[in-house]
């Protein structure tokens, strides 16, 4: 296995994983959508005997009152069912943070499970003040610093891509 940058040729490989490990495509959608229009993103696949098997998408996200800051947020990731607890997903997640690292962004966030990404170094991001948007867990919603100390003394709500504003009617509709 595998894990490298997206290419062109992988948007339907990436879509049928998406669209298989979750409820509905909502979550594929908002992946095809983010691609076109997010700037800066990391978009990564885990691939094994030229298959795609996994996918991680990193886009900008902005924390309220400090439109200075670099932050990305992780979402979504997803691998295909008959690979997963195999070690893609936390390949996909190492590789990710390292080329956020380096871009030079200073903290990414996850609304995820929190049982899994403290392993990467995340910590509830209500420890530093700061909330998601998205009605979530303060216990899933979780922020690692790349840059020690990057997000001392800030604080503020999180707020993701205009991209996303399509996945919020689809979690609306379906929710």
């Amino acid at each position: 296995m595998r894990v490298r940058l997206e290419e062109p040729k992988d948007w339907a490989a990436v879509h049928r994983v998406n669209a298989a490990a979750f409820p509905t495509t909502a979550e594929a959608d908002l992946v095809d959508i983010v691609r076109l229009r997010a700037n800066p993103i990391i978009s990564l696949v885990a691939e094994q005997d030229e298959t795609v098997i996994g996918h991680m998408l990193f886009s900008p996200v902005t924390l309220t009152g400090h439109a200075d800051l670099k932050v990305m947020g992780l979402a979504p990731m997803a691998v295909a069912k008959d690979h997963q607890r195999q070690g893609v997903g936390s390949a996909l997640v190492r590789e990710g943070l390292a080329r956020c690292k380096e871009l030079d962004f200073g903290a990414v966030v996850v609304l995820g499970h929190p049982d899994y990404y403290p392993r990467f170094g995340f910590a509830p991001a209500v420890q530093y003040g700061i909330g998601c948007e998205f009605a979530a867990p303060p216990e899933a919603f979780m922020i690692v610093e790349l840059e020690p100390g990057y997000l001392h003394g800030k604080s503020g709500t999180i707020r993701y891509h205009s991209a996303f504003d399509v996945f919020r009617w689809e979690r609306r509709r379906v929710g």
